[in-house]
C-alpha cells in the first residue's frame, strides 16, 4: 500500500456546490480518511506524522477528481491506458458509450463496417463482461463508467439499419441490453442524428429505455436534430424518457447552424418545463465548434470546417475544407464527398448560446473528445481547464464552487457514479489539486495536443496519477466502475 497522503492548507471545494473552506484532506489507501483543519496534529490512531506524504496546497484548490460526462474513450482506455489527455486535465473518471456508440456488446464481423468514432478495429466485445475484463487487464490511469449504445445494439442485432427493428431484432437488442445492465452498465445512449440509427422510431428506443429504468440506469441522447427541428427532437427525447420512467441526459446541448443561433432562448425554457415532470440534465463542451465525421449535410458553405482526418487524403488533415475545395476547384460539398471517410470540426455554434447553456444550473461538463482523430478538436485535451479559465475566471458565469460541482458531484449523481464526485470521509480518493489563478487550457485548433496548465496533482483511487509540470502519467490505478443505486 502507498503511503498516506496529506493534502494540507488548501481551499477545499467538496463538489456539492456548497461553499469552500480552508483545510486539509487525508488520503489513506484508496479512500478519503479525514477532512478538516490541522489534520497533521490529529491523525487517526496508530498513524504517525512521519508516515505521511505531505503536499502543501497553499493557494490551491482541493476538489474531487473531475468526471467527464461525455466521452468516446471506449477504445483508447485499452489502446493507450495512460490516458494523458484526460488525466492531465484533472479528469479521474470518463463516461464512455455516448451518442449511441459503445464497444460492447458487439464483435465486428468481416462483412460489417465499424463505427468510426471509436477506431477501425475496436469492436471485439460481445458482452459488457468482456469489455470489463479488457479494461481491468489494461489498467487505465482513470476510471471508466460505461453506457450501452443503441446504435451498437442495432449493429449486433440487425441485418440492415435503414429501417426500424422488427420484433425478433428488438428482442435481441433487449436481451443484449439486459445482460449489459446486469453487469453494471450505467445506462443507454442513443445517436438518432446518425444514419445508422436515424430510422429507429421513438418506440424502439423507449422499449430499451424501459429495461434501463428497471435496472436504475439513465438515458443519454444525441438528439435526432440539433438544427431546425431541435424542439421536436427534444420533445421526442423527453417523451421517450418519461414514458420509460428513466432520467434523461441531453448530450452536448447546442443550437447548431447560423439559422439556429440564439434559439437556446427557446430550448432552455423547454428543458426547464420538462424538468417539472421528469429528471433531466444536459452536458456541454466549452467551445463553439463541434466535431464528428465528415457529412455533407453539415457543410453549408457558411461555417468554417476544419478537417481532422481523411482516409483517402490524409495530407489535408488540419486544413480548412474551404481551402482544400478552392485548391481543387470544386465546391465544399464535392470536396467533402471526395474526402470521405473523414472527420471535421464544424464551427456551428454561437458563443452566446454556449454561455447560456454552460451557465444553466442543469448543465454538467463533458469533453466529447475524439481520441482517434489525427488532428483532434482541442476539447480532447483542454475542456475542463477551459471551463475554469474562460467561463469562471474570465466570464464569471458561475462561482468556483458551481464550476467544480458541474464537473464532479452533479455528474456523479446524474450518471449513477457511486462513491465519487464528492469529498466525503469514506468515499473513493479521486482528487485533483489545481491553482485557480493559473489553471488554463493550452490546446488550440491549430495545435490541439497542448497539456493544460495549473493542474498540480491528480489522485485516482488514492494513487498520484499526475503531477503538473511533468506531462506524464505516474500511475495506472483506474477501475471499471459499476452503476450505483439510484
Amino acid at each position: 500500500m502507498s503511503r498516506p497522503v496529506l493534502l494540507e492548507h488548501g481551499l477545499v471545494i467538496d463538489g456539492s456546490g456548497g461553499p469552500a473552506w480552508p483545510g486539509d484532506v487525508l488520503l489513506v489507501g484508496d479512500r478519503i480518511a479525514a477532512l478538516g483543519e490541522g489534520l497533521r496534529t490529529r491523525l487517526p490512531a496508530g498513524m504517525a506524522p512521519e508516515e505521511l506524504e505531505v503536499v502543501d496546497c497553499r493557494g490551491k484548490v482541493i476538489a474531487p477528481g473531475f468526471i467527464d460526462a461525455h466521452t468516446h474513450d471506449d477504445a483508447i482506455v485499452l489502446r493507450d491506458p495512460l490516458c494523458l489527455p484526460k488525466v492531465s486535465q484533472g479528469i479521474t473518471t470518463v463516461v464512455t458509450g455516448n451518442c449511441g456508440i459503445s464497444l460492447a456488446p458487439y464483435r465486428t464481423p468481416q462483412s460489417r463496417p465499424p463505427l468510426t468514432l471509436l477506431g477501425a478495429d475496436s469492436f471485439r466485445h460481445d458482452t459488457m463482461a468482456s469489455y470489463r475484463a479488457a479494461v481491468d487487464a489494461a489498467q487505465p490511469a482513470l476510471n471508466v463508467a460505461a453506457l450501452v449504445g443503441h446504435t451498437t445494439l442495432r449493429f449486433a442485432a440487425m441485418a440492415a439499419l435503414d429501417r426500424p427493428a422488427d420484433a425478433e431484432e428488438a428482442a435481441r437488442m433487449a436481451a443484449l441490453l439486459e445482460g449489459c445492465m446486469a453487469d453494471g452498465a450505467h445506462g443507454l445512449s442513443s445517436g438518432l442524428f446518425y444514419e445508422e440509427a436515424f430510422q429507429a422510431p421513438a418506440e424502439e428506443v423507449t422499449a430499451l429505455a424501459r429495461i434501463v429504468a428497471r435496472h436504475g440506469g439513465v438515458y443519454a441522447t444525441h438528439l435526432r436534430s440539433e438544427m431546425a427541428s431541435i424542439l421536436e427532437a427534444m420533445h421526442e427525447a423527453g417523451d421517450t424518457a418519461f414514458s420509460a420512467g428513466v432520467p434523461l441526459v441531453l448530450s452536448h446541448h447546442k443550437c447548431a447552424g447560423p439559422a439556429n443561433w440564439g434559439r437556446t432562448k427557446e430550448t432552455l425554457p423547454l428543458v426547464e418545463a420538462l424538468a417539472l415532470r421528469q429528471p433531466i440534465a444536459m452536458d456541454v463542451y466549452p467551445y463553439v465548434a463541434g466535431s464528428t465525421v465528415l457529412r455533407e449535410d453539415l457543410v453549408d458553405g457558411v461555417i468554417d470546417v476544419l478537417l481532422t482526418w481523411s482516409d483517402p487524403h490524409p495530407e489535408v488533415t488540419g486544413r480548412l475544407l474551404s481551402d482544400v475545395a478552392a485548391e481543387w476547384g470544386v465546391d465544399q460539398q464535392a470536396a467533402c464527398r471526395r474526402l470521405q471517410p473523414g472527420g471535421a470540426c464544424y464551427f456551428q455554434m454561437s458563443e452566446d448560446d454556449v454561455e447560456r447553456v454552460i451557465a444553466h444550473p442543469l448543465t454538467m461538463i463533458g469533453s466529447d473528445g475524439l481520441p482517434h482523430d489525427r488532428h483532434p478538436h482541442p476539447r480532447l485535451w483542454g475542456a475542463f481547464p477551459r471551463v475554469l479559465a474562460r467561463y469562471w475566471r474570465e466570464r464569471r458565469l458561475f462561482t468556483l464552487e458551481q464550476a467544480v460541482h458541474k464537473m464532479t458531484g452533479m455528474t456523479a449523481r446524474n450518471l449513477r457514479i457511486g462513491e465519487r464526485g464528492l469529498l466525503r470521509v469514506g468515499l473513493m480518493a479521486d482528487v485533483v489539486v489545481f491553482d485557480p489563478e493559473t489553471v488554463r487550457d493550452t490546446a488550440t485548433y491549430d495545435r490541439p495536443h497542448g497539456v493544460s496548465e495549473g493542474i498540480d496533482h491528480v489522485f485516482v483511487n488514492g494513487q498520484c496519477a499526475y503531477r503538473g509540470g511533468e506531462a506524464r502519467v505516474l500511475a495506472r490505478a483506474g477501475r471499471m466502475l459499476s452503476r450505483a443505486a439510484a
